[in-house]
């Protein structure tokens, strides 16, 4: 991981693809723990009175009743953590609240044994009232990235995970494609694939150019795996998932509008025309200017144009004109 400005951070995956990512701070870090001791604190008031009114009903020894609080703190303390970082993935409720997740060094989500070596870590040694709870404040302090001694140990960092939603990314098919787009097989195009390609597509201005290029020809090749036929002419990765998308999305207006009753849309029941869209998405396109003059097409031959069809019409940016691919 590489230090970034603005208390950004360069985190490399298993892939070698670089994402940015906004580490949390120590004061963000002790409001979330804060949050978790004060729970932690309740549920130990709570529990330990019960366990008190059980000890002196039956008179049990100083040495039981000692035993029994340590474990009773022990797994409170230990337990909650490990247990709520495990089935989330990294998160507490205090955490969950300020927007915060560990993660593995390289992105990816912690495991138990991250969970526990993190959390044995914070309680016996960061945070260890034997030690004054220096060592984890010192270390956090010090360290580029806010670790403490469990994060160095267990490989785990704290980020910032918390953002405002992403913008709908703008889906339409270029002048050339859309011919093609409207003969693709997309039966085996899944949900999660396609939720992927559009999570890339509203973030492609975010990304670094060569996370960008790499993720995005990754992309482009799985989904060009399980539909067909390829394009006949080329186009960048983004322009060729924008009209996948498209075009899946054409399709399930389709479907939803054949469901609707016949008095409730004004517009009588047809096929969706692939729209440009307006505002800060107009064209010329966000992902960059397709090839003036296209290489020769491949393998695969451009269908043949539906009968009844109106001429495509092709803007200057390449893209078809809003409408143009509508039926007669």
């Amino acid at each position: 991981m590489q230090e970034g400005g603005d208390g950004v951070s360069q985190l490399v995956t298993g892939e070698a693809v670089v994402l940015q990512v906004r580490i949390a701070r120590m004061p963000t870090r002790a409001l979330a723990c804060a949050i978790d001791v004060l729970l932690q604190g309740i549920v130990l008031v709570v529990l330990i009175s019960l366990l008190a009114g059980f000890l002196l009903g039956t008179e049990a020894s100083q040495a039981l009743a000692d035993a029994l609080i340590f474990i009773v703190v022990l797994l409170v303390m230990v337990g909650y953590r490990v247990v709520m970082e495990t089935l989330t993935r990294g998160r507490t409720l205090g955490k969950l609240v300020l927007g915060l997740r560990v993660v593995r060094d390289d992105g990816s989500s912690i495991r138990f044994r991250h969970a526990l070596v993190r959390t044995l870590m914070w309680f016996f040694v960061d945070f260890a009232p034997w030690f004054a709870a220096c060592p984890g404040i010192v270390a956090s302090l010090m360290n580029k990235q806010g670790k403490r001694i469990g994060d160095m140990v267990s490989g785990t960092v704290v980020i910032r995970e918390r953002h405002q939603p992403m913008a709908s990314p703008p889906l339409f098919v270029p002048g050339p494609l859309v011919q093609w787009a409207q003969s693709l097989e997309l039966s085996r195009l899944s949900d999660d694939l396609a939720n992927a390609s559009r999570d890339y597509l509203a973030r492609y201005t975010e990304l670094q150019p060569a996370a960008r290029d790499a993720l995005g020809d990754a992309l482009a090749a799985r989904v060009a795996a399980v539909t067909a036929p390829h394009p006949p002419t080329f186009v960048i990765a983004p322009a060729y998932l924008s009209a996948v998308l498209a075009e899946r999305r054409r399709r399930e207006l389709i479907r939803l509008s054949t469901r609707r009753a016949t008095g409730l849309s004004a517009r009588p029941v047809g096929q969706p025309s692939y729209a440009v869209p307006a505002g800060p998405f107009a064209p010329p396109s966000p992902y960059g200017a397709l090839p003036s003059t296209p290489p020769a097409p491949g393998p695969f031959a451009p269908p043949a144009p539906p009968a009844h069809a109106r001429p495509v019409t092709v803007n200057a940016q390449g893209w078809a004109a809003p409408g143009s691919n509508e039926w007669h």
